[in-house]
């Protein structure tokens, strides 16, 4: 290897290294500040080096039911996350095997419904989960989610699909496999991590989702997201329970990303062809 390409390489690991850095450093002040003691956040100068302590975590654990807290956000997410995935991986599976030269456009079509803008769908959604009684449950955000995140699974799936060849499903049939048959036992597992890479977008969807649950649920049901929003007071910003909170909110769904990083970065990458 050549000295400029040597040179090439350590530069751009460099400039990797620096902008990986920029974009931790708030979220790394973030989670420091949940260990400090609140007179030392902002103390000036800035002090690098200080005792940690565990009395934000201790008022956040007084003053909010994080056990409840977290339940909803997992109930939240695990439903809309198998509800998403019953009805749009069929609805994707329907779409590329489909012989329709408009299955592309309805392939988009669902795209779109994934990117209308959360405040657009949110009233007149409220007004439809009062008149059916299920204003302030866990069923009002899982619903409008699923709607959501389904159209989203749709679009994905169907470009698994549509990559995957034809002769699989067919020689199941001729063995005597009907056409649900072969999607569940052919089709189904040889898309295996283009389901793991929806599973984990629709649980990331769910889980840091804001808006909806802000309106739609009740003290009893609200996830973890909404509790962040205490933190913010009329004169200011409690930051230490803030960043206690946050580790509450992120590390779940983090390890969930690292866990299965690989599937994240391949059904990312794998748009509609």
């Amino acid at each position: 290897m050549s000295n400029a390409s040597t040179r090439q390489i350590l530069f751009e690991r460099t400039a990797v290294l620096i902008i990986t850095m920029l974009f931790l450093l708030p979220v790394l002040w973030l989670i420091t500040t949940a260990y400090k003691p609140s007179n030392q956040i902002f103390s000036i100068p800035p002090k690098l080096g200080f005792q940690p302590t565990l009395d934000q975590f201790r008022k956040v654990l007084t003053y909010f039911d994080v056990v409840s807290l977290l339940r909803s956000s997992i109930v939240i997410s695990l439903g809309t996350t198998v509800l998403s995935l019953l009805l749009g991986v069929p609805a994707g599976y329907a779409l590329a095997r489909s012989r329709s030269r408009y299955a592309s456009f309805f392939a988009y079509f669902f795209l779109a419904i994934r990117m209308v803008p959360a405040i657009a769908a949110l009233i007149p959604f409220y007004l439809m989960m009062r008149d059916m009684g299920l204003l302030g449950s866990w069923w009002a955000v899982i619903i409008i989610n699923t709607m959501l995140n389904c159209a989203f699974v749709t679009w994905m799936m169907f470009s698994y699909f549509r990559a995957l060849p034809r002769d699989m499903e067919e020689a199941a049939m001729t063995d005597g496999c009907t056409q649900i048959g072969a999607f569940l036992k052919v089709a189904v597992p040889a898309v295996r991590s283009g389901i793991i890479a929806c599973i984990l977008f629709c649980v990331m969807f769910s889980w840091n989702d804001f808006l909806y649950p802000m309106f739609l649920t009740t003290l009893d049901s609200k996830p973890i997201s909404v509790a962040l929003l205490t933190a913010y007071g009329t004169k200011d910003v409690t930051w230490g329970s803030l960043g206690a909170l946050a580790h509450f909110s992120t590390i779940p769904i983090v390890l969930m990303a690292l866990f299965l990083n690989r599937y994240f970065v391949q059904g990312a990458t794998n748009g509609v062809q």
